[in-house]
């Protein structure tokens, strides 16, 4: 039977989250229990797409990457796929309607990941936008439940939410990102002299978009409104203890949130979303 494999493709997308990401996953399940299966699909097809380009350096990247954008196109016109992530996420794609543009583009930043590239200021935004803004969307798109309306009037600030949190993602990994992999996100900064006039800019956008993501997620329904401001609160933290490393220490290793003060996150936001203090 179909449900079966569905349920198998359900629960690959849920391995591959609780996998790669305990933080994400502690979001996921603060959100309501109906919001789980389809978060989890956005977030598989996503991860397995990110891990193409960033981690299977022995193999002929844009090969595979081309064919899970095919398959993926494929799997949603056709409603099935064979492979159990792009079926969990076409699943997702359908029943909710997601509009396919976001999907493009994601799927072209992802693409501009496998080539070398020199990010100016607009290069550097069509990659936010599409490796975050839209990733933000698609999950709004649930947490509305077919609300364009609500979607509309959350837009612009889920993508600014989407939008922190990549940059934030750059400072974490700007070790990693630069040394390993040869990239540099943010335009006209040489990572090799990153000041502290370079980090204090970047810091600023982060800390408007934070304050404008807020508002947004104080207007979410109470279905997903603590699951995201979970995800707030973290990024919030990790964001403090980086502005806390002095510019000229952010190649030297990834910044992290320990287990136990992830948990002391999760026990604190559940306390002031349930008092109604977000």
């Amino acid at each position: 039977m179909k449900a079966i494999f569905d349920k198998v493709s359900n629960d690959c997308s849920e391995i591959t989250t609780k996998s790669y990401s305990t933080s994400f996953s502690l979001g996921i399940k603060i959100l309501d229990k109906r919001l789980h299966n389809p978060i989890y699909g956005i977030y598989g097809f996503v991860r397995f797409a990110d891990e193409i380009v960033d981690s299977f350096h022995n193999y002929n990247k844009k090969e595979l990457f081309n064919k899970y954008k095919n398959d993926t196109y494929l799997g949603i016109n056709n409603k099935i796929s064979l492979n159990p992530i792009i079926n969990s996420f076409q699943e997702v794609v359908n029943k909710f309607k997601i509009d396919h543009s976001l999907i493009e583009s994601f799927l072209n930043s992802m693409e501009m990941d496998l080539e070398d590239q020199n990010y100016d200021e607009n290069t550097y935004k069509k990659y936010i936008l599409g490796s975050a803004e839209v990733v933000g969307l698609m999950c709004l798109t649930i947490f509305v439940n077919g609300d364009q309306n609500k979607y509309n009037e959350l837009k612009p600030y889920a993508m600014k939410l989407g939008s922190a949190f990549q940059k934030i993602n750059f400072l974490r990994d700007a070790n990693d990102d630069y040394k390993t992999l040869g990239r540099t996100y943010f335009p006209e900064v040489n990572m090799e002299n990153f000041n502290k006039s370079d980090k204090l800019k970047i810091e600023n956008e982060i800390e408007n978009e934070f304050i404008e993501g807020l508002k947004g997620i104080r207007m979410l329904p109470n279905t997903s409104k603590g699951g995201v401001y979970l995800a707030y609160k973290y990024y919030y933290n990790l964001f403090k203890k980086i502005k806390k490393i002095p510019a000229q220490q952010i190649l030297e290793k990834r910044t992290r949130i320990s287990n136990f003060r992830k948990f002391t996150i999760l026990v604190s936001s559940m306390i002031k979303y349930h008092s109604k203090q977000i």
